[in-house]
């Protein structure tokens, strides 16, 4: 009987989950290692999203809200679960765990004013999960790291490394979610691989187009490719520290919100040329890192923002150097991408693989990250 790891990623942007069913076949290498058998998005209501995205921000009834959210999620995840099982005809007695990233909603990887201690918040109840499901859960990826003085984030690098480890040239993954992270996998063993978030990508496209057009996002960039960049906000978005920070790094939809944009902003500006300013100011961000680790590379794209035709046209324009396709190109299925890496997580868990990249996180040393749950 054959059987599989399913993979639970629910992103930054908030608009659902995305679950693959994966084989792992330990006869193989690298890609032909990781064979994705189905995958199904499980898109989030609209009160669903509106309910996540309120916790980005602090308020009153956050408590309430977080606990009983984080139940809710996990009966998403599980309702997600029956339907991926139907539509493959796979039943859970070959299933042999589950990988779930759970909804961040905070990300505080370091001490600040407000928290003296660093801490990462993921939420979609791992034990509630397991019992409805009748599975093994294996969750909490990011706690472990951050304790051993790591950033939590971003996690997908080792499954890049894993996926890529016969290669001949640099080759950078740059996934443009919510926030926008890339994998550096040089082609010379004498460097290390690194990855780190570069900044915003579409949480805050979607925030703004939200505000102005009240749509979740901006359908193949056509609104930021209607409008002007402006100079003079680009420069100032670019000015935050966060861009000059040396990796590891990593951030969240908790620092680059609208109340960030709108400390920079003058009247006179019009709501599409600030979309294409913010779309710019992606580009331009993830640019910069790539041509600071690599003269010429390989570079592709995945996440939800290559769907956003005007970002990807900027960043071929800013990547002239480089040889940039998305991840289609390499066969792979750019919706079940993220969530084949958190199958993966489950599987080098149970196979005691080391799941996680101190080089990336800044972790004091390698570990296997997730807590395992059951029925």
């Amino acid at each position: 009987m054959q059987r599989y790891y399913i993979g639970i990623m629910s992103g930054t942007s908030a608009d659902g989950a995305d679950l693959a069913l994966v084989a792992f076949d330990e006869t193989k290498k690298g890609r032909e290692k990781t064979q994705l058998i189905g995958h199904v998005f499980h898109p989030y209501t609209d009160t669903l999203h509106s309910r996540v995205t309120r916790l980005y921000q602090p308020k009153g009834d956050n408590i309430d809200l977080m606990a009983s959210l984080s139940v809710e999620l996990a009966h998403f995840y599980h309702q997600a679960i029956n339907t991926l099982l139907e539509k493959y005809r796979i039943t859970r007695e070959q299933i042999i765990a589950v990988g779930n990233h759970g909804q961040t909603i905070r990300h505080r990887p370091e001490k600040t004013t407000i928290n003296s201690v660093p801490f990462t918040l993921q939420i979609g109840c791992n034990q509630t999960l397991s019992c409805l499901s009748e599975l093994r859960v294996i969750g909490d990826f990011r706690t472990k790291d951050v304790v051993l003085g790591g950033q939590g984030a971003p996690l997908v690098p080792a499954f890049h490394q894993f996926l890529f480890e016969e290669r001949d040239n640099d080759t950078f993954i740059v996934n443009l979610g919510g926030i926008a992270n890339l994998t550096y996998l040089p082609s010379s063993k004498e460097k290390k691989v690194l990855g780190f978030d570069t900044g915003p990508a579409n949480a805050l496209l979607d925030a703004w187009c939200y505000k102005h057009l009240h749509k979740r996002h901006d359908e193949d960039g056509h609104w930021a490719a209607s409008g002007k960049v402006i100079p003079e906000l680009l420069a100032c978005l670019l000015a935050d520290p966060y861009f000059t920070k040396p990796a590891p790094k990593s951030t969240g939809r908790e620092y680059f919100t609208l109340d960030w944009l709108a400390l920079q902003l003058n009247p006179k500006w019009i709501p599409n040329d600030i979309q294409a300013t913010l779309a710019q100011l992606t580009a331009t961000t993830i640019a910069n890192e790539v041509d600071k680790l690599s003269p010429k590379s390989f570079v592709y794209l995945c996440g939800g923002g290559i769907n956003n035709l005007h970002c990807y046209k900027l960043l071929k324009q800013e990547l002239k150097r480089h040889t940039v396709n998305d991840i289609h190109s390499l066969g792979l299925n750019n919706q079940a991408f993220e969530a084949s890496a958190f199958a993966w997580l489950a599987y080098a868990y149970d196979k005691k693989i080391y799941n996680q990249i101190p080089d990336v996180t800044g972790a004091s040393r390698q570990t296997i990250l997730g807590i395992e749950f059951t029925p």
